[in-house]
C-alpha cells in the first residue's frame, strides 16, 4: 500500500505560482497578483497566501520593492544547478563516469524516500551508492533507490559499475518508461557516513536534491538523492537594481 502525505495548503499554492513563473505566466521584472487578490483566486486565507510568497522569496523566485510590490525575479541559480545535477544523476555511466560505487545492496527504505517511492516505511529498497570524484576530491554523492519488485532480473543488484545509465538498463530490460522528473532541492546536515565519504569538517552542511523519476502514470521508478558539499558550491545569480 502506497502513503503518501498531501503537504500543507502554502506549500501547495508556492508550487503553482512557482509553476506559473516558470511556464511564463508571471514573467520576470513583473508584479505578482496582490495578496487580495490571491486570496479571491485561491479561496485561501490571508495567512496562507502571505506564508507562500515567503517561502517563495526565500527560495528566489520573487522578491518585494519598496513602493512597487512582490516582483518575479525568474528561476533562480540555484534551481538550475539543482536541475542540471538532477539530470546527471539519471543519466551517469559508472562505468564511464569519475568517481567509483560505493555501496550495492538491499536496505531499509528511508523514511524521506519511502514516501517518494510510495512505499511503506519497512519496505526494502535496492539502494546503489555513488561517489562522484573530480581531481581526487569528492564533490557529489548519489545514493539511488529502486522498489525491490522493479529490480528483479536485471544487474542492478551487481556490486561491479554499471555500463549504460539506470534509465536505460531499466527500460530495456523491464520495459518500463521514465516520463517525468520532480526535483526538490534543500540544504541539511550530514550524516556521519555521508560526511565521511564526501570528506566534510564538522558542521558543514550539505545541498540535498531528491530526483524522483516516475512513468506517465505517476509510478516512482527511481529516487535519486543527491548531496553537493556546500562549502563547494558556487552559485552566481545576476539581477537589476530598478
Amino acid at each position: 500500500m502506497a502513503y503518501e502525505v498531501e503537504p500543507p495548503k502554502y506549500v501547495r499554492l508556492a508550487q503553482t505560482l512557482q509553476r506559473r513563473i516558470e511556464d511564463g505566466t508571471y514573467a520576470p521584472g513583473t508584479r505578482v497578483p496582490s495578496e487580495n487578490q490571491l486570496v479571491q483566486a485561491f479561496g485561501m486565507s490571508r495567512p496562507t497566501v502571505v506564508r507562500a510568497l515567503e517561502l517563495l522569496k526565500r527560495d528566489g523566485w520573487l522578491e518585494s520593492r519598496q513602493g512597487y510590490g512582490t516582483i518575479v525575479r525568474g528561476r533562480p541559480e540555484v534551481v538550475e544547478q539543482k536541475d542540471r545535477r538532477g539530470r546527471e544523476a539519471l543519466e551517469r555511466d559508472e562505468s564511464q563516469g569519475a568517481g567509483r560505487l560505493i555501496d550495492v545492496g538491499h536496505v531499509p527504505v528511508p523514511a524521506r524516500i519511502a514516501s517518494a517511492l510510495g512505499l511503506p516505511k519497512r519496505a526494502e529498497v535496492l539502494m546503489r551508492r555513488f561517489l562522484v570524484e573530480e581531481d581526487g576530491e569528492a564533490v557529489e554523492l548519489v545514493s539511488s533507490y529502486f522498489p525491490a519488485g522493479l529490480v528483479e532480473g536485471t544487474e542492478l543488484g551487481s556490486d561491479a559499475p554499471l555500463s549504460g545509465s539506470t534509465r536505460e538498463h531499466l527500460e530495456t530490460r523491464k520495459k518500463v518508461r521514465f516520463d517525468h522528473v520532480t526535483e526538490r532541492v534543500s540544504a541539511r546536515l550530514p550524516e556521519a557516513r555521508e560526511a565521511e565519504l564526501l570528506d566534510l569538517p564538522d558542521g558543514v552542511p550539505v545541498l540535498n536534491v531528491l530526483v524522483v523519476a516516475c512513468d506517465a502514470s505517476g509510478r516512482a521508478l527511481q529516487v535519486s538523492d543527491v548531496l553537493l558539499p556546500a562549502d563547494r558550491q558556487e552559485l552566481e545569480d545576476t539581477y537589476r537594481l530598478n
